[in-house]
Formats: C-alpha cells, structure tokens, sequence
C-alpha cells in the first residue's frame, strides 16, 4: 500500500513538471512574438540593402530617430502608401529621422516579393532610403510586425533607439488628400519637439506578412 501511494506520488510529481515546462515553453513563445510595446529598446540589426550593401542603424551616426517601416512589393496596401513613405523620407531625413524600409515576406511564399523584384520596385519608385530584405525573417518578429505597411518609430538616446510610436502611417490609405489623422507625421513631429505622443499606438492596416 506504502508502495503504491509513493508511485502515485511520483506520477504526480511528473505530470506537473512536465506540465510546467509546456506552460514555460508557451509562456516564453508567447513573449517571444508579442514583439516591442512603447518605451522598449529596440535591438539593432544588420540587413541586405537593394544596392548589396549590408545596413544596420547603428550606421547613422548623427540620426535623432528612425521611421523603421516593415513593408513589400506586393500588398496593394504597401503600394498605396509607397509615395508617403517617400514623402516622409524627404520631410524627417534631413531633420535627423530617416526611412528604414523592410521587406519580411518569404520570396519563397510570395515571389513577388524576391529580392530581386524588391530592386525593380526600388529603382522603379525612386525610393530615397533603404529597402532591406528580412532575410531568414529574424527581424520582424522582434518587432512584432504583423501588416505591410508597420511603422516603428524609434527615438536615438543615450541608452539605445527608444519604440515611441507603433502603428499605420495615417487614417486614409485608399486618397492621400482626405487624410485627416497623419499619425506618423506628428508622432515624428511631437518626439523631435520634446512633447508626448498621443496616440502612441494605432492599428496597422494592411497585408498580412507572408
């Protein structure tokens, strides 16, 4: 009888480190792509820009800031928006806060997306900034990017590039002459003035990443 209530023991013991280590592993997955919230550290990285030149924000020396935007060739969302993201880059890049455009598609899922296409789209546009591929698509998921486009701004300080603002460009991305809430211009605007933010946060509208 001893015997027996010991092995009950011992099947318990098991069950519930075994259940504890599931619930470990799906806490820490969890964390893993819930991806950057405001006032996160944002890591650096190292990405194949369209010209063959490897890119990294520790490259800008003099930057105040980063419009880091997650976005493709393909998602007719992403397109729409391909002249503001050049709009912005004009406007905040001499101001110390340039575009850093990232494709995390898989080229193997969505061809369009290649690497060579991405150099047809960016030459095409006249893109002003770097066009990186996400290769192996190791960055957006500690971005806890989920749309093309998803904008990132980051602020550069003493202690590493601060995520203040997360979220869509603006609240209109079928006709640029009706937009009302230009949200990533003044987070921009608010953040190189000193003042808060508001919102900090809104919802990506776009393609889900492939």
């Amino acid at each position: 009888m001893k015997k027996i209530r010991i092995l009950g023991w011992s099947a318990l013991l098991l069950i519930f480190v075994a259940s504890f280590a599931v619930g470990f592993k799906v806490a820490a997955e969890h964390n893993l792509n819930d991806g950057y919230e405001i006032g996160d550290l944002a890591d650096d990285f190292s990405l194949k820009n369209v010209d063959g030149n490897m890119v990294s924000l520790s490259d800008y020396g003099s930057a105040k800031g980063f419009l880091v935007i997650f976005t493709c060739n393909t998602c007719p969302y992403a397109q729409a928006y391909e002249d503001r993201i050049i709009a912005l880059d004009a406007k905040y890049k001499p101001q110390g806060v340039p575009v850093i455009a990232i494709n995390p598609n898989d080229p193997s899922v969505k061809s369009g997306d290649s690497f060579a296409k991405m150099k047809e789209r960016a030459d095409k546009k006249g893109f002003t900034f770097p066009y990186l591929l996400d290769e192996g698509q190791k960055v957006y998921p500690q971005y806890g990017a989920t749309r093309t486009p998803h904008v990132f701004l980051l602020e550069k300080t003493t202690i590493g590039n601060v995520v203040r603002y997360i979220g869509t460009i603006d609240d209109n991305y079928q006709d640029a002459s009706q937009v009302e809430e230009p949200f990533v211009e003044n987070a921009v605007n608010a953040m190189l003035a000193g003042n808060e933010i508001n919102p900090k946060t809104t919802k990506a509208i776009g393609c889900g990443i492939k």
